[in-house]
């Protein structure tokens, strides 16, 4: 438990007779708890802000939470979070997958937007979707995947979208927990959607703990 000062600047709701702040002002509590020594980083905020902008419905209620205070812990690495979230994902292993190729350059995908047949008929809704390259991704997270019924499942699913020439790409933790398999998912990504591998930044796909901020301030400090 953490005590805070300041519940006038923080809405208050109830959940199970029990009174909380609301999911966009903690999450901007949440932002003084990156710093060095806490097990909580940036990417940790995007897939904070990810959770509650898609339970919102929107970025606004987190933007609006923090310019309501004047001066939060973190603000720096609240804003730079910020510039991450979108609505639209709809787990963890989706948002880290989600910052791996759009960070290298490649465009933002759509996120769980329903497919559909020319016919109207509904296909699935895919994690994220290139509509231009007719490109699909899913992240397959193992805890509800890895299950040989749900395989055949996705398999099916697969061939269902494959049919009405939809590629299909899925991606597992294997694929995003390492340099090199972070490396050839971008470049896997980027010649699906015939996006010239020389403009990517293969240098900037890597899980993000800290702020470019505090990356800057510890690089003042050595110096």
């Amino acid at each position: 438990m953490v005590g805070h000062c300041g519940l006038f600047a923080r809405d208050v709701v109830d959940v199970d007779g029990i009174p909380v702040t609301n999911l966009a002002d903690t999450w901007v509590d949440m932002g003084e708890l990156i710093r060095p020594g806490v097990p909580l980083g940036l990417d940790d905020l995007v897939i904070m802000g990810d959770a509650v902008a898609d339970r919102l419905g929107s970025i606004t209620p987190l933007v609006e939470a923090l310019d309501a205070r004047k001066a939060p812990r973190g603000k720096r690495t609240l804003l730079e979070a910020l510039s991450w979230v979108r609505v639209g994902s709809e787990s963890p292993g989706e948002t880290r997958t989600r910052l791996i190729p759009v960070r290298a350059g490649l465009p933002e995908p759509e996120l769980n937007a329903t497919v559909y047949a020319s016919s109207g008929r509904r296909l699935g809704r895919p994690d994220m979707r290139w509509v231009k390259q007719r490109l699909l991704l899913e992240y397959q997270g193992r805890d509800f995947h890895d299950s040989d019924e749900q395989r055949a499942k996705d398999e099916l699913r697969f061939a269902r979208f494959a049919k009405h020439d939809w590629r299909v790409l899925p991606v597992w933790d294997k694929d995003v927990n390492t340099d090199q398999a972070r490396e050839a998912l971008v470049v896997g990504v980027a010649n699906e959607l015939g996006h010239p591998i020389e403009d990517l930044d293969l240098t900037d796909i890597h899980p993000r703990f800290f702020s470019l901020r505090m990356l800057e301030l510890a690089e003042i400090r050595s110096r």
